[in-house]
């Protein structure tokens, strides 16, 4: 149960890139907790998949000298979900489909890749615990980035009279 856990039904075993297929697999996660109960549900489920996912790469990795291997994913869904809270957030607000504010999720994908494979600041310092927590925060970290590029990005595009 540990590794379908971390792997997010074995979404990790997928080759290349298995940290952009478990981002990926994310989106349609978030997209069906918002579905069933808003932003709320997402929050949840984010809460969930943090605890779970800390546990499940703990067990997972506890006797390996490999404290982050790479078919471990769920860290990604962690990540994801929160970069995806303004989407959610926002299309509750508005009444909205989660996907009609696709650029939203467009963006919260890239922002988050692009800092969870860069690692700035205190992204690179959490990926450096060596641990499950620190393999859980970093991601948790990155979404929270992303998070914020894409609330800032949205209020961009709804000032009046922008470009």
């Amino acid at each position: 149960m540990n590794r379908l856990i971390a792997t997010v039904f074995y979404v990790g075993l997928l080759r290349p890139a298995p940290g952009t297929w478990g981002s990926l697999a994310a989106i349609p996660l978030a997209y069906l907790l918002h579905q069933l109960g808003g932003f709320v549900a997402l929050a949840a489920g984010t809460l969930i998949v943090a605890v779970a996912g800390w546990w499940a790469t703990n067990e997972v990795t506890r006797d390996s000298a490999d404290k982050d291997p790479s078919e471990i994913v769920i860290d990604e869904v962690l990540g994801m979900f929160l970069a995806l809270w303004p989407v959610s957030y926002g299309a509750m607000m508005a009444g909205a489909d989660f996907f009609a504010l696709w650029p939203g999720v467009l963006t919260a994908f890239l922002a988050f890749r692009l800092f969870d494979i860069w690692k700035p600041g205190p992204v690179g310092l959490a990926d450096r615990r060596g641990d499950a927590l620190g393999v859980m925060l970093d991601d948790a970290i990155a979404g929270g980035l992303a998070m914020m590029v894409v609330a800032v990005l949205a209020v961009v595009a709804h000032l009046p009279g922008r470009l």
